[in-house]
């Protein structure tokens, strides 16, 4: 690898480092977002409401992709992601400053879903353009290797984000940093912002796209030539369902859902889930680059395709493992004392509300999202329709009320107290218990779903710059790669939290990424071609 190459690599490598540190921080953060920002309304609601915020920025960045795209096949690579940076590093420091629900009202998660909005489609720019630059400036067989350091980058930002937080955390105590201290993190990225745009000044042009560009033969309409043209719509779209759509799953399953299940159902603390996940980070973080450079021998398909079987076969017994490890006692207490939900199923829905305006006030849906909540396991038990609906603890039953009633306020402080009270005699934690947590076995499965997502999303960056032509190759790959990871992946906590509360099943929520894995695993077998030594001058 000569200097310059280095310096490509450095340069694009450390500017979306910066822009996935903001973009993550607000999945690191949910928690305290949630208190600040969601406040009017109740704990559980408020949760699933800042993941819907979260998923926000993730369901625009198609747009974001067509958008900038466009722009980088018109205009250039370099210009197009030092705009993308700009957007992504001014909405994050706003979220830094914005006010609180309780100063401003309704209108904080409004412009905070705004800001998420602006990075979401920053971020659709920015992944296709660093990308594509690196691998316009790779020799030829080496692409897998080079473009595995952008790969990098998203691992590397989340991991940052863990690590800023954490330096926050111990600094100042657990009340400061409710009240103010997550806003620094947020803070910081001004900083990161003004580092980036000085290190993407200092780029040249692709000399790919500066030599078509010479040429006069770089596309003047990249989106119909791109879209409206069946031979690359195809690749396009089995781009899509081959490939990308199961990356992103094993991705937000290994880096996301991960942490949502050691926070949320397994009851592991804040803290020590996310060192555990940086940990596991750090260690599997290297074989981004050993799962490229294998591509580079081997090919970009068998890599990808294995990773995304290992995750289908392996998946439930690793998350039952966690449970195992990481809270024995709610493990126990779910074989000894089984809780089951008695009700109409007429009035139990399926709590995944993207536009955060429809209400779970029926007794079922309460009585679900108070064990949900508690992430307690639990199954289901149909009543006559009307019937109000009850929770069973071995013995002890709890009945339910319906949030539309004129006394459900006077109810709602009886009905949480004798849901704690049961579960507390019947064994069930409230958290897990520090002296029987089995830290090292934890990791060591966190580690394992780290590299699921090193050998789908290591060479994946250079398949899709392989399987499409200079002239629309930013806009071409952007847009499966972006439908893939911001809607598929993005949308993954919100939907397997989701089923978790319908069902009960603390594990039925990994039928979501399993489902989606196993699609893109026949699909890509059977219809994506090799392309590790595709001439990509042309």
């Amino acid at each position: 690898m000569t200097a310059g190459e280095r310096k490509v690599i450095l340069a694009s490598s450390l500017g979306t480092v910066f822009e996935w540190y903001d973009f993550y921080l607000y999945g690191s953060l949910a928690g305290q977002i949630a208190k600040q920002f969601f406040s009017g309304v109740n704990p559980t609601a408020a949760f699933i409401f800042t993941l819907m915020a979260f998923a926000a920025g993730f369901i625009v960045r198609p747009f974001g992709a067509l958008i900038f795209g466009r722009l980088g096949d018109l205009v250039g690579r370099k210009y197009t992601f030092l705009v993308t940076i700009l957007i992504m590093g001014l909405s994050t420091f706003l979220v830094g400053i914005l006010p609180t629900y309780a100063a401003i009202g309704f209108a904080a998660p409004v412009i905070l879903v705004i800001l998420r909005l602006l990075q979401g489609l920053a971020l659709g720019g920015e992944y296709g353009g660093a990308a594509t630059y690196v691998a316009e400036h790779a020799p030829h067989g080496k692409r897998g290797n080079f473009t595995s350091y952008i790969q990098i980058t998203a691992t590397f930002g989340l991991f940052m984000s863990l690590i800023v937080i954490l330096l926050c955390r111990s600094l100042m105590s657990t009340e400061t940093f409710d009240a103010w201290g997550w806003r620094v993190p947020f803070l910081i990225s001004f900083l990161l912002l003004l580092i980036s745009v000085w290190i993407r000044l200092k780029l040249n042009e692709s000399p790919m796209f500066q030599k078509m560009k010479e040429e006069g033969t770089h596309s003047k309409s990249p989106l119909k030539d791109s879209f409206a043209n069946w031979s690359n719509l195809k690749i396009v779209i089995l781009a899509l369902l081959g490939a990308v759509a199961g990356q992103a799953v094993v991705w937000y399953t290994g880096q996301f859902y991960a942490l949502f299940f050691l926070t949320k159902i397994v009851s592991i603390d804040g803290t020590t889930a996310n060192i555990m996940i940086a940990i596991a980070l750090a260690i599997a973080t290297p074989f981004f680059v050993v799962f490229g450079t294998l591509s580079d021998r081997i090919g970009r398909k068998p890599v990808i395709m294995l990773g995304l079987a290992l995750a289908v076969l392996t998946y439930f017994p690793i998350f039952k493992g966690i449970t195992h490890f990481g809270n024995p006692a709610l493990e126990a207490a779910a074989e000894s004392s089984p809780v089951v939900v008695v009700a109409d199923p007429g009035e139990c829905s399926f709590q995944f509300n993207p536009t955060a305006t429809a209400s779970f006030t029926s007794s079922c849906d309460i009585a679900k999202a108070a064990l949900a909540g508690r992430g307690v396991p639990y199954s289901n038990e149909a009543a006559p329709a009307g019937t109000v609906a009850q929770i069973k603890v071995g013995s002890t039953v709890i009945d339910a009320y319906n949030g539309s009633d004129a006394d459900a306020a006077a109810k709602k402080g009886a009905f949480g107290t004798g849901v704690a009270e049961a579960l507390k005699t019947a064994g069930y934690p409230a958290k897990a218990d520090p002296a029987q947590v089995n830290y090292f076995m934890v990791t060591v499965l966190l580690t394992i779903l780290v590299l699921y997502v090193t050998m789908v999303y290591g060479p994946i960056a250079a398949m899709l710059v392989e399987m499409f032509p200079t002239r629309i190759r930013y806009s071409s790959m952007s847009l499966p790669y972006h439908i893939g990871n911001g809607w598929f992946g993005g949308l993954l906590p919100t939907t397997s939290f989701a089923i978790v509360a319908t069902t009960g099943n603390i594990y039925s929520g990994l039928w979501y990424p399993v489902a989606i894995a196993a699609m893109s695993l026949v699909i890509g077998i059977l219809f994506l071609r090799e392309t590790k030594d595709t001439d990509i001058t042309k």
